[in-house]
C-alpha cells in the first residue's frame, strides 16, 4: 500500500514538474512574443513620427527658401531697370533686406567684369545686416573675387536661378549662410550681373531641432554634394561630406545612406555608432530647389529603453513566480495540485470571457463608412459594453437595393449574454439572406430561438428593411424601444405595434408596419443602457433627454456627429457615475433624394410557355422607354425568359392553372424586374449552379437557366412573401 500511494505520489510530482516546466516554458514563449509585439508596435510608431517630422520640417524649410525666392525674383526687374544708375544699387539691395526682415540678411548685385568702367573690374553693390543696423559695402575685393564663387559662375552659367553651397561668410555676414542667385539681364537680353539673397543658416537650425519626434533623437541636414549644414556635433558643420566621412570611417550602410540621401531618395536604415549601438535613420529629400536632404536619427536604447526594463521587471516578477511555485509544489504537492485546479478553472473562465468578447467585436459591424461608394445611406453605430463583454448587438447589411439593419438587447449579462446575442446576430444574417419581410425574419428568428431556450432568457429586438430606391421603411419590434426620428427640426418617436421578446413563445405572429423616410432624415436606434443611463443621484436620462438630443442636433451633416452629440450628452449627465447597462446606439441617415421613378409597367402571364412572347413585347416596350441599348434590350429578353420559363416549369404542379406576374420598375440608376407567382415554394438561386468548366458530355442538365440569369442581371434575388414566391431582378442604367 506505502508503495502504491508512494507511486502515486512520484507521478503526481513528474506531472507538477512537468506542468511547472511548460508553464515555464510558455511564460517564456508568451513573455517573447509580447515583447516582438510590442517592440515591433513602438517601432512602426517612431518610423511614423519620424517621416511626419520629415514632412513638416521639409515643408518649413521650402517655405523660408521659396520666399527668398520670390523677393529674388520680383527684385530682378527692379535692378534690371536701374542698369543705367550704378549708385542705386545699394538702395535695391537695402530694399530686398528690408522687405524681407527676418528671412534674408544679405544681399549683393555681382557685375561682370568691367560692366562699369568707372568702378573697375570687380563691382558688388552688398548690404548686410550687423545687429540691428544694415552696413553697405564692395563686396569685390583683390582678396575676394566674387567672379569665383559659385553663387556666380553657376548662375552665369546655366541662366537660371541657384542656391550655393552653404559657406561660412567671411566678407561681411561673419555667419553660416547659404546664398540664393538670381541672373539680370540688359535690355538685349544678355546676362550682365547676379542678384543675390543671402539667407542665415541659423534659422535652420532652429527649425530642423525645435519640437523633435524623440526627446533623445537628434537631425541631420545635408547639401547636394553630402556637406554637412545641420548637426549636434557643431565641428562637422561645412567641414565633413557626409560621404566622405562615412567612407573614412569605412562604414558601408552610412555610405549607402548618404549616397542615397545625395541622391535624393527616401529610406530607413539601421546603423550603428563607433560605440557599436544601434541607431535608427530615416531620410528623405526636402522639398525645394535646393537638393538638401534630411535624416532623423533615432537611438534603439532610447526607443526601447521602458519597454526593456518593464520586460526585465516582468522576467523577475516570472522568475520570482516561479520560484514561489517550486517552493508551494516541495512544501505540499497536493495543495500544489489543488492550487493548480484553482488556476486552471480561472483560465478557462478568463478564457470563455476572451472569447465571447472576441466573438461580439468580430460580429459586428466596426469599419465605418460601411458603403464609401454610396451616396444614399450614412450609417454609425457603436457599443460601449457595461463589463468585459455584453449582449447589446447591431447589424446592417444591403441586399437588392434594400438596407436590412436591426438593433437588440439580450437579457441579463456576462457569457450566458455574448453567446446568445452572437446567436441572434447569426440568426438575423442567415435568415434575412433569403428573407425580404420583416415580420417574417423576426418569426423565424423567434421559433428558432425559442426552440433552444432552456435557459429562459430572451432578446428584444428591432427589425427594419429600408428601400433605398423609395425610401419606404418596413419594421417589426419585438419588444424593442422605439426608435428617433430627426427630419429637421421634427422629432419623433417611431410608432411600434406591441409583440413579445423573441425567445419566449413559438409560433408567434409578429406584426410589420411601415413608414416613409424622406430624403435627409435620421433614424437613431439605442438599446436602453441610454434611457436608463442613471446619475449619482439615481436619476434616470429618459426619452425626454434623449428627444431634446436630438432636436438640439438635428441640423449635424452625419450619423457619426449625431452619436458623438448624444454621447456627450449621456456622459454629461451621468457625471463619472459608474454606468450599469450596455449603452448601443445606431444611426441611419438616408442621405440621397428620393428616385425619381422613370417607368412602371406591368404584366400577368398563364403558367403556359406559349405566352412568353407577349413577355418578349413587353421587355422592348420597356428598353424603348427607358432608351436602352439593344445589346442590353436582347440581354435582358434572354434573362426574364429564361427566369420566367423557369417559374412556370417549376413553380405550379402539371395540369394546375395560375399565373406570373411580372413587373417593372425604373429610376434613373435602375431597373427592377419582380417576377411573383402563387405556386409552391421553388427558390431558384437555391438550385446548384451548373459547371461550365465540364465538357458537354459530362455536364448534368439543368443549371444553365438560373447561371445565364446570373451572368446577364446584376443581381437575383428570391424571397417568399405571404405565401407567393417572389424573384427579384436588378440591372443598373447607365
Amino acid at each position: 500500500m506505502a508503495e502504491n500511494t508512494n507511486l502515486r505520489q512520484n507521478s503526481k510530482a513528474r506531472v507538477s514538474i512537468g506542468i511547472l516546466i511548460t508553464a515555464a516554458v510558455l511564460v517564456i514563449v508568451m513573455g517573447t512574443v509580447q515583447y516582438w509585439f510590442a517592440s515591433s508596435g513602438i517601432k512602426a510608431e517612431v518610423e511614423e513620427h519620424a517621416r511626419g517630422e520629415l514632412r513638416v520640417k521639409s515643408l518649413e524649410i521650402k517655405n523660408v527658401m521659396t520666399a527668398a525666392e520670390v523677393a529674388v525674383e520680383n527684385m530682378v526687374w527692379v535692378v534690371e531697370q536701374n542698369l543705367d544708375k550704378p549708385d542705386s544699387m545699394y538702395s535695391i539691395t537695402r530694399r530686398l533686406l528690408s522687405d524681407n526682415d527676418g528671412v534674408i540678411v544679405g544681399s549683393a548685385v555681382g557685375f561682370e567684369p568691367y560692366y562699369y568702367r568707372e568702378k573697375g573690374r570687380q563691382y558688388s553693390p552688398y548690404s548686410y545686416e550687423n545687429g540691428d543696423e544694415v552696413i553697405d559695402k564692395q563686396l569685390g575685393t583683390d582678396k575676394y573675387d566674387y567672379h569665383e564663387m559659385e553663387w556666380y559662375t553657376e548662375t552665369m552659367r546655366t541662366g537660371q536661378g541657384h542656391w550655393s553651397e552653404p559657406y561660412f561668410d567671411e566678407n561681411g555676414g561673419e555667419m553660416m549662410m547659404t546664398t540664393f542667385s538670381y541672373p539680370v539681364h540688359d535690355k538685349k537680353g544678355k546676362t550682365v550681373a547676379v542678384l543675390t539673397a543671402d539667407l542665415s543658416l541659423e534659422w535652420l537650425s532652429d527649425v530642423i531641432n525645435k519640437r523633435r519626434a524623440f526627446p533623445s533623437s537628434f537631425n541631420v541636414v545635408i547639401s547636394r554634394n553630402g556637406l554637412i549644414i545641420v548637426s549636434p556635433v557643431d565641428s562637422l558643420i561645412l567641414k565633413y561630406n557626409a560621404h566622405s566621412f562615412a567612407t573614412k570611417n569605412n562604414d558601408t550602410v552610412m555610405q549607402r545612406v548618404t549616397k542615397a540621401m545625395i541622391d535624393g531618395s527616401s529610406g530607413m536604415a539601421t546603423v550603428k555608432d563607433p560605440k557599436g549601438k544601434k541607431n535608427y535613420i530615416y531620410y528623405s529629400p526636402i522639398d525645394g530647389n535646393t537638393g538638401w536632404s534630411m535624416a532623423v536619427i533615432c537611438s534603439d536604447q532610447d526607443i526601447f529603453q521602458n519597454l526593456r526594463q518593464r520586460n526585465f521587471i516582468l522576467i523577475l516578477l516570472m522568475i520570482g513566480g516561479l520560484s514561489l511555485l517550486v517552493f508551494i509544489i516541495s512544501r505540499s504537492l497536493n495543495t500544489f495540485v489543488k492550487l493548480q485546479n484553482v488556476n486552471a478553472e480561472k483560465e478557462r473562465i478568463g478564457s470563455e470571457l476572451l472569447i465571447a468578447s472576441n466573438i461580439q467585436k468580430g460580429m459586428l459591424p466596426k469599419i465605418f463608412p460601411p458603403f464609401p461608394d454610396r451616396d444614399d445611406i450614412d450609417i454609425y453605430g457603436s457599443l460601449k459594453a457595461a463589463k468585459e463583454i455584453g449582449g447589446d448587438l447591431y447589424d446592417f447589411f444591403i441586399r437588392d437595393e434594400k438596407l436590412f439593419f436591426c438593433i437588440g438587447d439580450v437579457s441579463g449579462k456576462g457569457v450566458p449574454a455574448s453567446l446568445v446575442m452572437a446567436v441572434t446576430r447569426s440568426l438575423f444574417r442567415t435568415v434575412s439572406a433569403h428573407e425580404a419581410s420583416p415580420e417574417r425574419i423576426m418569426e423565424q428568428m423567434n421559433d428558432a430561438m425559442a426552440e433552444m431556450n432552456e435557459s429562459n432568457m430572451f432578446v428584444t429586438l428591432f427589425v427594419g428593411v429600408l428601400d433605398l430606391l423609395t425610401g419606404q421603411m418596413r419594421y417589426s419590434n419585438a419588444g424593442h424601444c422605439p426608435p428617433m426620428m430627426v427630419d429637421g427640426n421634427d422629432v419623433e418617436l417611431l410608432q411600434m405595434d406591441s409583440n413579445v421578446p423573441l425567445g419566449l413563445m413559438m409560433k408567434w405572429k409578429y406584426t410589420v408596419q411601415e413608414a416613409m423616410i424622406a430624403p435627409q432624415t435620421t433614424l437613431f436606434l439605442y438599446t436602453d443602457g441610454l434611457t436608463e443611463a442613471e446619475n449619482s443621484a439615481h436619476e434616470l436620462f429618459g426619452e425626454e433627454r434623449m428627444i431634446d438630443t436630438g432636436r438640439k442636433n438635428s441640423d449635424v451633416e452625419s450619423s457619426e456627429d449625431l452619436l458623438s452629440a448624444m454621447n456627450d450628452a449621456v456622459r454629461a449627465f451621468v457625471d463619472g457615475n459608474e454606468q450599469s447597462d450596455d449603452l448601443t446606439m445606431l444611426a441611419l441617415r438616408f442621405t440621397k433624394n428620393q428616385a425619381v421613378i422613370k417607368l412602371q409597367r406591368s404584366l400577368i402571364l398563364p403558367n403556359d410557355v406559349n405566352a412568353v412572347p407577349q413577355l418578349a413585347s413587353f421587355v422592348d416596350d420597356v428598353c424603348e422607354q427607358l432608351d436602352i441599348d439593344p445589346s442590353t434590350n436582347m440581354s435582358l429578353n434572354l434573362a426574364l425568359e429564361e427566369a420566367v420559363v423557369n417559374v412556370m416549369k417549376y413553380a405550379y404542379p402539371e395540369g394546375t392553372k395560375g399565373e406570373v406576374h411580372i413587373d417593372a420598375k425604373a429610376s434613373d440608376k435602375r431597373l427592377r424586374i419582380t417576377i411573383t407567382d402563387s405556386g409552391i415554394p421553388f427558390d431558384p438561386t437555391a438550385q446548384r449552379e451548373a459547371d461550365t468548366s465540364l465538357s458537354v458530355e459530362e455536364r448534368p442538365i439543368g443549371g444553365l437557366g438560373i447561371y445565364l440569369v446570373r451572368q446577364l442581371m446584376d443581381s437575383i434575388n428570391y424571397n417568399r412573401v405571404d405565401g407567393k414566391n417572389v424573384l427579384t431582378l436588378l440591372k443598373k442604367l447607365g
